[in-house]
């Protein structure tokens, strides 16, 4: 605003309204940052760059035990100024069947059955679940099963009609995308 001020030869008021700016906002020049608070910011930038995956409550611990007087909230807001975060968990592979054998792919038609429950929710809030079974070779779906109160461990018991997989012949996969 002094710029603008000096410049043009305008109030300060008239100067605050043009770059839209309160004029409350030129009043206090801001203080400069203690050494102390200097010194825990450059600590929790090497802990955050030695250590990625720690957040600022391992680094609030690290420094208590360095000595240092703080408080977890000022731990917290400095973490969060100095634009400090921890990277995103990552998601996790999918395991594979026990005795680390191939996904199961299937070689003829009731060889390799996929399960999928799906929620959903009607228009007057009553919940869905929906249990769909689908022949992986020949893209055969079982007429879906399900209701309100389907229990998911209840499908099984539910009466498929005359394409049920076999558990002699075949093997039934759960969550495997189609």
């Amino acid at each position: 605003m002094v710029v603008l001020v000096d410049r043009f030869g305008v109030s300060e008021r008239r100067a605050c309204r043009v770059a839209g700016q309160h004029r409350s906002t030129q009043r206090l020049t801001p203080r400069p940052r203690p050494e102390a608070e200097e010194k825990v910011r450059r600590r929790l930038r090497e802990i955050a760059r030695k250590h990625p995956r720690w957040g600022w409550k391992t680094a609030h611990t690290i420094l208590r035990r360095e000595g240092h007087t703080i408080n977890r909230k000022r731990t917290r807001r400095l973490w969060r100024d100095e634009g400090l975060r921890r990277p995103p968990a990552c998601k996790r592979k999918r395991t594979r069947p026990p005795g680390g054998g191939p996904l199961l792919r299937a070689e003829r038609p009731n060889h390799v059955w996929a399960i999928d429950f799906q929620f959903d929710e009607t228009a007057d809030r009553r919940r869905l679940k929906l249990c769909n079974i689908v022949d992986e070779l020949a893209n055969l779906v079982v007429t879906p099963t399900g209701g309100g109160g389907c229990p998911a461990g209840s499908w099984g018991h539910r009466r498929l009609g005359r394409n049920r997989p076999s558990r002699r012949r075949g093997s039934a996969v759960s969550g495997q995308p189609l």
